[in-house]
């Protein structure tokens, strides 16, 4: 109830956590569904980071733990080693996580460079690994005039390439700035329901994928390989 507390735009009778019973799953030694938040803008008041907050609220309320990554410091793609504290950090916790949000603003009909930066640096092997196959994903944008679906749909695009299970909800806000108060929280409207509402299936379908994601993403092909010609396929330094 200390969550909800923070909550004020729900209604606590109609807010459901998603659960395992609810799911008819078999209950699960796993700890809370591990989610990653990323945003997509550096400014002071970034919209992008304002709506990730509020998602992050809403997952911590459902039982998920969250971790919202901060962009700022990450070099672009390539510009520096692998060993960079930003990008161990950010490669840390993509491994960690069951699931992520990501979330842009659109910027001249796209997502944001920041934003393709931090997805361009989780690699899509690491020693024969995928470090996102098999993990769920929600997409999210906010917009400066009407609203759009470009970036989700560009977010979507991405989702797919890394192979994972991006959930068929989607929020997307348009005139952001009117959006949230001077306490930057979220205002009521069909724009907050709907990101409850996105936050609730990525529970469920993370909940639902994260056992069996080694069964799901069991591919024939890749039973051919061994894991050292996997790496060697996927990080070809000559594209």
């Amino acid at each position: 109830m200390a969550l909800l507390a923070d909550l004020p735009n729900l209604d606590p009778e109609l807010f459901q956590a998603p659960s395992l019973e609810s799911l008819g799953l078999p209950p699960s030694s796993c700890p809370a569904p591990k989610v990653l938040l990323l945003y997509g803008s550096l400014r002071e008041r970034s919209f992008s980071r304002l709506a990730v907050e509020e998602a992050a609220r809403l997952l911590n309320a459902m039982g998920a733990e969250t971790h919202i990554f901060n962009p700022r410091g990450l070099p672009l793609p390539d510009a520096e080693d692998a060993s960079h504290p930003k990008v161990e950090e950010l490669r840390s916790l993509a491994q960690w996580a069951d699931g992520m949000v990501w979330c842009s603003p659109e910027r001249h009909g796209a997502m944001t460079g920041i934003m393709k930066a931090q997805i361009d640096w989780i690699p899509l092997a690491l020693g024969g690994v995928r470090p996102t196959q098999g993990k769920t994903l929600a997409v999210m944008q906010v917009c400066g005039g009407s609203q759009s679906f470009n970036t989700v749909n560009q977010l979507r695009i991405l989702g797919r390439w890394m192979r994972m299970v991006t959930i068929p909800n989607q929020s997307s806000v348009p005139k952001a700035f009117m959006e949230f108060d001077d306490n930057d929280r979220m205002k009521p409207s069909p724009f907050y329901d709907r990101i409850v509402d996105v936050m609730e299936e990525l529970v469920k379908f993370t909940l639902l994928v994260r056992e069996r994601s080694d069964l799901l993403t069991d591919r024939y092909s890749e039973r051919k390989e061994s894991a050292e010609e996997l790496s060697k396929r996927v990080n070809q330094r000559a594209i």
